[in-house]
């Protein structure tokens, strides 16, 4: 069992041992972060070879009592690293290790670029480290203790060099902090209950206000951590500021793949969720799907569009968590291990485009395909992908969580019997993703090019080749889905379960390939003949060849539509951010309190007996 020792402190020494190289010597950094994230990533798949077990670690061998008072405090500490390996936290830190390396090839060749994050290779590592630990922790408080350096590590990852970026910064670490403390309020609340902290022995029925409690405050953690609706306002901010390589990292892919994590915890070992929770959180899940791909639609700025749908799939994930049947788990867990792959390469992808451009608002982009081939096919596989387009996966993801909606109908409780609306929601966000990512991939890449961009090169191959790897595993995550993928990845958790629907991904894909094939021969063909091209007659004008049509223009319809127009101004407000409203509150009771401070002594001394009288009253 060594290899758990490794598989979490490695990484953590080695990011502290990087804060003592120089930051001149970032190359070096770059490769030693990148060879430490290929020695964790095989040994993500040996833990994946293990067994199903619980594992206590020891600090001291207890046979080598010296009677010290150290030795007796080690051996003590030694009860809480208890760690759970079963085939969910086998998952999970596979795939975080495999993240780990794609992101550490990409940065590597950003190592020469200005304006980096100080001490970003430590950092990384530090993250991967408590990440893992933060999986495999089965007592609560280990895992809380890597959840929180996750947290800190989330701050350090994002510039914080000018006054926007510090400010996006800060509000990350308030509302990540906040959902912390919020968490370990529920952590002492199971203590209380059951006099355990081992997340294996636990089996909550939420059916007492204290058990409901606790589910719920832990819930909130899940959820910012994911950055679900109301709790994902960190995200927007932290996409639009930090490098793509925090953003890939983070937001886009750990973050998913640790929130979803703890609420898959949550509500298939942990608690046995009721009908009200259950109710509760498909609607969370559903105004999360809607409202960020709505905000995402009139988004110019494509860092903080491609931001919103990180928030809007979170949606998917949670339905799928929440109906909590084997087929739905299993769907709610693929989504999110897809989601993670297309989310952080189009991450990847935009900041490839921002590196070679320097710009990152759609109307000042456009006809980029031809100058930047690599990065336009992994941005248009990333964007099919996430649309739910087959024979991709995340249409293959999506199609499951339909099925399990589906079949949920079936039940007798309240959220079953509204189960067309969900299926109706979860439809619709789909269709609308797609019409989002027209704009993202149109605006960027299609249209016509400015001048400036005529001489624009691919970037450098270890920016291009992540993207690349990532767009080839979203193509046969989907074209292998129902026959390899999703059995061998997940029923060893979820158990068996069968597609409601007909669905056989490997036809379905070779049905599509056909038909491109056909398309394209019929194109060939068509310009066999030499045929003579001239622009539109405009009156004589000349300008068509340098007239251009923001893509953005089209979808301007939909901000200004009635009542659309008024939620789009009250959302610009910061209404539906708990940040900015929590914040207004705290100004307001501030304000409040300052007018108190009169100087007159007398004042004082009321305040002080009325204060008084009010401690009596509650203690009686």
């Amino acid at each position: 069992m060594d290899v758990l020792y490794y598989i979490i402190l490695l990484p953590i020494v080695a990011g502290i041992i990087l804060f003592l190289l120089p930051e001149r010597l970032k190359a070096i950094k770059a490769l030693f972060a990148l060879i430490v994230s290929i020695i964790v990533l095989y040994l993500g798949f040996v833990v994946y070879g293990y067994e199903s077990q619980t594992v206590q670690l020891a600090l001291v061998p207890q046979t080598a009592a010296d009677g010290s008072i150290l030795h007796e405090l080690l051996v003590g500490a030694g009860q809480y690293l208890t760690l759970n390996i079963d085939p969910l936290s086998q998952l999970i830190a596979l795939f975080v290790g495999g993240f780990a390396v794609v992101i550490a090839i990409y940065s590597s060749r950003s190592v020469h670029q200005k304006k980096k994050i100080y001490h970003f290779y430590p950092f990384f590592l530090i993250t991967l480290g408590s990440a893992i630990g933060a999986v495999l922790a089965d007592n609560m408080l280990l895992f809380i203790f890597f959840w929180g350096i996750l947290g800190f590590t989330l701050y350090k990852l994002i510039k914080g060099q000018d006054e926007k970026s510090s400010a996006a910064a800060k509000k990350t670490l308030i509302i990540i902090g906040a959902s912390d403390g919020i968490m370990i309020l529920g952590i002492a609340i199971i203590w209380q209950l059951t006099g355990t902290w081992n997340m294996s022995e636990l089996d909550l029925a939420t059916s007492s206000s204290l058990e409901i409690w606790a589910f719920i405050t832990l819930m909130i953690g899940s959820f910012t951590k994911a950055g679900a609706f109301p709790f994902h306002s960190w995200i927007p901010d932290f996409a639009q500021h930090a490098p793509a390589s925090s953003t890939a990292y983070l937001p886009a892919s750990l973050d998913k793949l640790l929130g979803i994590y703890f609420l898959t915890r949550l509500c298939v070992d942990i608690f046995r969720v009721n009908q009200w929770l259950t109710l509760i959180l498909i609607i969370l899940a559903v105004l999360t799907i809607l409202t960020a791909v709505m905000m995402a639609l009139i988004q110019h700025n494509f860092k903080r569009l491609l931001s919103f749908h990180a928030v809007s799939q979170v949606g998917y994930m949670i339905l799928g968590i929440a109906i909590a049947t084997p087929l739905a788990v299993a769907a709610g867990l693929f989504h999110m291990v897809n989601h993670a792959l297309y989310k952080s390469g189009l991450f990847l992808s935009a900041g490839s485009v921002q590196d070679k451009t320097g710009k990152e608002d759609l109307d000042d982009l456009g006809g980029l395909s031809s100058r930047m081939p690599v990065t336009f096919f992994s941005a248009l596989i990333f964007a099919l992908a996430i649309s739910g387009i087959p024979p991709l996966n995340g249409f293959a993801s999506k199609w499951m969580i339909y099925q399990s909606i589906i079949d949920f109908g079936h039940g007798s409780g309240i959220a079953s019997q509204l189960w067309i609306i969900w299926l109706a929601g979860a439809v619709l966000g789909s269709a609308l993703t797609l019409a989002s990512f027209i704009k993202f991939i149109s605006g960027i890449f299609l249209g016509r090019r400015k001048e400036a961009f005529d001489s624009l090169r691919e970037v450098n191959i270890l920016m291009w080749l992540p993207k690349l790897l990532l767009a080839i595993v979203c193509i046969g995550f989907g074209v292998f889905a129902t026959n390899w993928v999703v059995p061998g990845l997940f029923e060893s958790y979820t158990g068996p379960f069968e597609f409601v629907g007909v669905w056989q991904s490997s036809t379905v894909s070779l049905l599509v390939l056909i038909y491109i094939v056909l398309g394209i021969l019929i194109y060939l063909a068509g310009n066999i003949r030499n045929m003579r091209k001239a622009d539109a007659y405009i009156g004589g004008e000349t300008f068509y060849e340098t007239a251009g049509y923001r893509v953005t223009e089209y979808y301007n319809t939909i901000r200004e539509m009635r009542p659309l127009k008024e939620i789009y101004e009250t959302a610009q407000k910061g209404w539906f951010d708990l940040y900015v409203l929590f914040k207004k509150l705290f100004y307001g009771l501030n304000l409040l309190f300052s007018k108190v401070h009169t100087g007159v002594m007398t004042a004082y001394a009321i305040w002080i007996f009325a204060g008084f009288i009010i401690i009596m009253l509650l203690l009686l």
